[in-house]
Order: C-alpha cells, then sequence, then structure tokens
C-alpha cells in the first residue's frame, strides 16, 4: 500500500493574486508530480491547512483540482481550515460522533488512523477529552493490528520556535492518554503544520513530519522574541515536497521528494544490468 501525503497547501493566501497565486502554483506542481512518478498510488492524504483562511471558495478551488486524479482521496483539518467549509467541499469525509473529523480503518492488516488537531481559536494543535476518548477507543477496537497516525499538528518540538508548541499543553498529555497501552503497535505518527521536515518522537513512536506544499519555513533554530524583530528570514520559496509511505504488511516506511525541475542522469538500461545483477546476487547470499 502506498499512500501520497500532501499537507499545507495554504489556497487563499493571496485571493486576488492573477492569473493565479502562488499556492496554487505550487499546488498544481505536486499534484502534476504525483501522477507523473512511476508508483501506483493507493490513497492521496491532504493533512490540513489546505486553504488558508478557512473559506468556501478556497476549499471549492482545491476540490477542482483534485477531480481528474484517478485515486482515492481524505482531507484532514488544519489550524487554517473550517469544519464547515472542508465538508463543504468534501461532503464524503468522515466524522466521528462528535463531530470531529477523525476516521479510522484497516487496510491490508494496517489500522490508519486520522486524527483532528484543529480549535478555530487557536493557532496551535489541540486535543479535547472527546478526542482522546475516541482515538482511545479506535486503538482498544483492534488490539492485535499495527497502527499508523496521520494528525496535522505535531506533537514534538522542532527547535524552531515561534512554530513550535509548549510541551506541557494539555492537548499533549490528552493525546499521549488516548495512546496509552497501545504505543508499541504504533508504527509512526506523520504529520504537517511545521512547513519543513523533521523527525521525533512522542511516548516512543516516531514522528515525521512533512514539508509543506506552501512556502518553507527557514530552518533557523535560534531563539527568536516579539520584542526584537531581527530581520531573519522566516519563509522560503524552497521547492514544494510530497512524502510517500509505503507498507508492505511489517514495515512502514517514508520517502520524501522535492518538486523541482531536474535531469536523469542514470536509465535503466543494458550497461547498468551488471550492477544490478550484482546487488541482487548480493542480497540472495545473505544466510538467515
Amino acid at each position: 500500500m502506498l499512500i501520497a501525503q500532501m499537507t499545507d497547501i495554504h489556497i487563499g493566501f493571496e485571493p486576488e493574486a492573477r492569473p493565479e497565486e502562488l499556492n496554487r502554483t505550487r499546488f498544481r506542481a505536486v499534484l502534476e508530480r504525483i501522477q507523473k512518478q512511476p508508483n501506483p498510488i493507493d490513497l492521496l492524504l491532504l493533512t490540513g491547512d489546505i486553504t488558508d483562511r478557512g473559506d468556501a471558495e478556497s476549499f471549492t478551488k482545491t476540490a477542482e483540482l483534485l477531480t481528474d486524479l484517478d485515486m482515492p482521496i481524505k482531507v484532514m483539518m488544519g489550524n487554517h481550515d473550517s469544519r464547515e467549509g472542508l465538508l463543504g467541499a468534501f461532503p464524503e469525509t468522515e466524522t466521528c460522533a462528535d463531530g470531529f473529523v477523525q476516521s479510522a480503518w484497516v487496510q491490508e492488516g494496517l489500522l490508519v488512523v486520522l486524527l483532528d488537531t484543529m480549535d478555530p481559536e487557536l493557532h496551535g494543535g489541540a486535543f479535547c477529552e472527546k478526542r482522546r476518548d475516541w482515538l482511545a477507543a479506535t486503538l482498544a477496537a483492534h488490539p492485535d493490528l499495527p497502527v499508523v497516525i496521520f494528525m496535522h499538528h505535531p506533537p514534538a518540538v522542532s527547535g524552531i520556535e515561534w512554530m513550535d508548541p509548549n510541551p506541557e499543553d494539555p492537548w499533549m498529555a490528552n493525546f499521549a492518554a488516548g495512546l496509552s497501552g497501545h504505543e508499541t503497535r504504533v508504527q509512526s505518527i506523520h504529520c504537517g503544520h511545521l512547513h519543513r521536515q523533521f523527525n521525533a518522537s512522542f511516548c516512543g513512536i516516531p514522528v515525521s513530519v512533512t514539508p509543506s506544499v506552501a512556502p518553507l519555513v527557514s530552518m533557523d533554530l535560534r531563539p527568536i522574541s516579539s520584542k526584537k524583530p531581527d530581520a531573519r528570514a522566516l519563509i522560503t520559496t524552497e521547492p514544494p515536497t510530497y512524502a510517500l509511505h509505503r507498507w508492505d504488511g511489517k514495515d512502514f516506511v517514508s520517502h520524501y521528494e522535492r518538486v523541482s525541475d531536474w535531469e536523469v542522469i542514470a536509465y535503466y538500461g543494458p550497461h547498468l544490468q551488471p550492477m544490478i545483477k550484482h546487488m541482487e546476487d548480493e542480497k540472495a547470499s545473505v544466510v538467515l
């Protein structure tokens, strides 16, 4: 199973841009690459901040760009989105009994869990007691399956201070409580929000953040203060990125590809057969 993840698209950041806003151009580029790359994708997952302002027009524009894709698509909440706008443009999206955009399903022996970490009053994450209880019940209902979790906000500190959560925030304690007793089954947690790739852990579980489709956050790990604007770079036009997550029934592995112009410098033809054959033979010679 292959899951493509795109995150932080931010359609509508420049609603009056002509002929087309930068974020929409970057979104188109990633969609084109996903369709042209050689790996058959089983699911495209948009993990939040699909829009910049949560407005219906931006959600509609996003949905229109997805109509020609020949793969299932699921969408998730980010702090810039609105539940009403998302469900209006993507009415097939599943919600849980409390109205949060959360869902889970089993595919190829893997429990895939999508969480809603959005609070309309907050820039950072949220995970209330109702969401905690839903997660705990979902994990308990499938006690023997490996799990992968997708959520918008990373439950980890990257060192990019202005984007990081407070590790003492109650939402993280609620998330940990929802995971309690199931940590060893969770293969990994995959997020967005930070607009930059980083890897960490939470409750002993690997956490990976996929870089944004919209412009990236600059990798500046120096302390920052609202009292001293120091002219540092905050946002850059580094290439948009998507992730490709592979589940083979045993291991969950993640790849990341930047989308930009590049040249192929080696094609697999007869001249490279000896190299491939040598690598095959080397692996086959391993005695278990």
